[in-house]
Formats: C-alpha cells, structure tokens, sequence
C-alpha cells in the first residue's frame, strides 16, 4: 500500500470537481480594495448557507415558534456559531492543503475505511435530497394544486435546473443562488414586518433559557434545531469549493488572504441563513403562538396565511403564495449543493468520476425509490412527509461524527496544514463541539425511535 505522502500526492493530482478547481482568478495580494477582494471570494458561502435553509430547518423553526414563542432563538443562535467554527476548519482545509474533506481522510486510511465512509456518506446525501424532493413537491402541491407523489416524480426534472445552471460555470451558479437567498429573505423579512412581532420579545429569545435543559419538549425540539442545522454535505461541499480561487499557492501571504476572505464570505452567507432560519421561527412565534395548537405543518402556515381569523391583518393569499414560492426556491436551489457534495464524496473516497448530471439523476432516482415505497405503504400524505424529514435528519446526525472528528483532526496534523495548524485552543474547542454535537445527535436520534 502506498504510504500516506504518495498519496496525498496522488489525491491533490486529481483536483477536487475538476471543471471548478481554481476557475475564478483573484486579485493579488497587493492589488484592490478589500471590498474588490470579497467580491472575487465570495460565492462559496452562499452555495453553502442554502444547506442551513433546507426543509428540515423549516420545520424545526416553524414548530419552534409555534410552540415556544422566541424562546428557542438562543438555540439557533449557538447553532450558527457552532457551524460557523466548523466550516471555517473546512475552509483552511481546501486552502492550505488544496484538498477536499473526502480526499484528505481517504490518503490516511485503509480501503474497507474508504467503503464504509463512502456508504455512510452516501446514505447522508440520499437523506439531505430527499429533504428537498419533499420539500419542493410540497411546494408544487401548494401552488398548483400538484398531488404529492406527481410532485415528487417531477422533481427528476430538476436534473435538467441543475444542469443548466452548471453551464453557466460556478461564478453564475454562486450568483444564482445568492439572488436565490436574498429573494427568499425579503419575502419572511415581509412577513414578518407584517405579523408586527414584539421586539422585545425577540431580544429576550436571544438570551438562554434554563427551561430549555429541564422542558423535555423544548429540549428535544432544541435537539433537532441542532441537528438540522450542521450537515456533513455542508463541510465537504465547502472543502472543495474554497479550491475554486486561483491564486499563487506557493506565496504564504496569498494563502493567509485566500483563508481571511473564505472565512469572510462564510460567515456573511452563515449570517443571512441564520436570519431567515430566525424569521421562520418569528414568523411560527407570532403568528400562531397561543392560538390553541401548533401550526406546523407547511400546509398549516400556508393555510393559516389566508385566515384573518389566526393572522388578522397579515391574512393574504399573497403572503400565503409568497411562502409557497420561497419553500420551492429552496428545494430547488438546494439540488445544485447536493450535487456538487455527492460528486464530492464519490470522487475522494472510490476516485469515480462522473459527468454532474448524470450523478444528480443517478442520485435522484435512489432517492425516489424509498419515498415512493413509503408513500405506497403510509399515504402521500404531507403529515406522513414530514416524518419522513425528521428521520432523514435523524440519519444525518449518525453520519456527522464520521465527518467532524476527521475535520478536527487534519486541520490539527502539522505535515498537512503548515503555519496554518490548528492553535492549541481550537483543537480543543473543535474536539469539544464534536463531542457534544455527537452526544445532542445521539440523543435526538433516541428520542425519535423510543
């Protein structure tokens, strides 16, 4: 067996998503404003943040709200933090080591290692597009009336989205999706402005509860903010994306800018995903908080949107049809990521390569079998769907620690990340957050099935 230097050797030869790797030229160390710089940088985070808005996050936030007003704000606050930790260590492993997630852990371990990650993975990206077929044929059946299982069979069409919009090359990709991003986040930002929310409410939701560690409901519905929000898809796609600046590796000054601005473009987009995720959980706090039952099922808030009884003067079939509309930018934005991550981990771990296309219909269909077996079995019905999320976002959470506890672990080794080594503070930090994402995940995947 080849030791692990030839094959780190080997791994960067075949550059992450090749047609992406260094295609977008950045200014040099010396030349341009910083606001010219973060323009040329930023991309990767917006096609990274549509991973924190996906109908799983919909869900825990709407019933979040619903249920406990703001309360659980502080909970989605420490969410993105966490994440924001994790995807900068997925940026400097890309940068510096000019290697994806999944080609860095398969250069130090042993082929059966690589088939079981790679079967783990894959089980984790079938899960995080199912949550968008379910989203998105949600959405269909809102707007045009679409009847589940048609909506869900139509989604195989979203291949020819995202192979469309892979034509038009990442940096109109990154520009689709930030429009995509921005559109949904004015249209919650219009609702909620018309749900005439209390702002000190608000402020407060930001501060932490004791009640949300000994409320068993409101401590199990943290759980599941917190497992939909870190998602292994995320720190791969972001491993490989940072490769897609082309810069003068082998100056350390264009490497350390090439880190700060990738830190700077993740965390603006981390931040706009954190706002809308909190404008969902506003919007479920003040329009249905105390109004005798939880409105949380999408149907429910689309429903509840036309009701002047539940929503007063917000009641609209615009507002309504808004929702709907936002809920399908999603579900089909979100394609386009789960690609990218899926072509991603099939690269690293097996070195199959494959045109993206074919890797999207490829995963689709796999993912269509399941659901269409459900569906025959409990009913295409949205309730029964939305169950199915919530165990999809169960089997994310088993993949995680096979994703984090590498992360921490190259960005600690010396030999990989040069000056750029992981301090002592956040090896320890990172090991931490891991083991207690781990523990919060396995708790969540208990309280699910028990």
């Amino acid at each position: 067996m080849a030791r692990p230097d030839e094959r780190l050797t080997v791994q960067r030869e075949k550059r992450s998503l090749d047609d992406i790797n260094r295609s977008v030229q950045v200014p040099s160390v010396y030349e341009s404003s910083f606001f010219q710089k973060f323009l040329a940088y930023s991309g990767p985070g917006a096609l990274v943040a549509v991973g924190y808005m996906d109908p799983g996050n919909w869900l825990t936030a709407l019933e979040g709200g619903s249920r406990y007003h703001y309360a659980l704000l502080s909970v989605l606050l420490m969410s993105i933090l966490v994440a924001m930790f994790m995807q900068t260590l997925a940026i400097k492993l890309g940068v510096v080591a000019r290697l994806d997630l999944a080609q860095a852990i398969a250069a130090f371990i042993p082929n059966w290692s690589r088939i079981c990650l790679w079967l783990i993975n894959e089980a984790a990206m079938m899960a995080t597009d199912m949550t968008g077929v379910v989203g998105t044929a949600i959405a269909l059946k809102l707007l045009f009336g679409l009847p589940l299982m048609w909506g869900m069979l139509l989604t195989i069409a979203d291949v020819l989205v995202v192979l469309l919009f892979l034509r038009f090359g990442i940096r109109r990709i990154e520009l689709i999706v930030l429009v995509s991003i921005l559109t949904v986040g004015i249209i919650f930002g219009i609702e909620v402005a018309r749900a005439d929310p209390s702002i000190g409410g608000i402020a407060g939701g930001f501060v932490p509860h004791t009640d949300i560690l000994t409320n068993h409901g409101m401590l199990l519905l943290s759980l599941g903010i917190m497992g939909a929000t870190i998602m292994p898809h995320n720190i791969y796609l972001h491993s490989s994306l940072a490769q897609s600046r082309k810069y003068d590796e082998h100056i350390p000054a264009q490497v350390t800018e090439a880190l700060r601005f990738g830190k700077w473009d993740s965390n603006v987009h981390l931040v706009a995903a954190f706002l809308i995720n909190a404008l969902l959980l506003i919007l479920g706090a003040a329009l249905f908080y105390g109004v005798g039952g939880h409105v949380t099922a999408f149907q429910g808030v689309y429903n509840g949107l036309k009701n002047p009884m539940i929503v007063g003067g917000l009641a609209s079939p615009l507002m309504s049809t808004l929702f709907a509309f936002a809920l399908l930018i999603t579900g089909l934005i979100s394609s386009i990521a789960s690609t990218l991550a899926g072509q991603i981990v099939m690269e690293g771990y097996l070195n199959i390569r494959m045109p993206l296309w074919e890797r999207r219909l490829l995963t689709r269909l796999v993912t269509l079998i399941p659901i269409m077996v459900i569906g025959f079995m409990i009913g295409f019905s949205e309730h029964n769907f939305e169950q199915v999320i919530v165990y999809a976002q169960v089997s994310l959470s088993i993949a995680l620690p096979f994703t984090l506890f590498p992360l921490v672990a190259l960005t600690n080794r010396r030999d990989l990340m040069g000056i750029h080594v992981n301090s002592q503070l956040v090896r320890w930090v990172g090991y931490f957050l891991t083991g207690v994402i781990t523990v919060l995940n396995i708790q969540l995947a208990i309280s699910v099935f028990v």
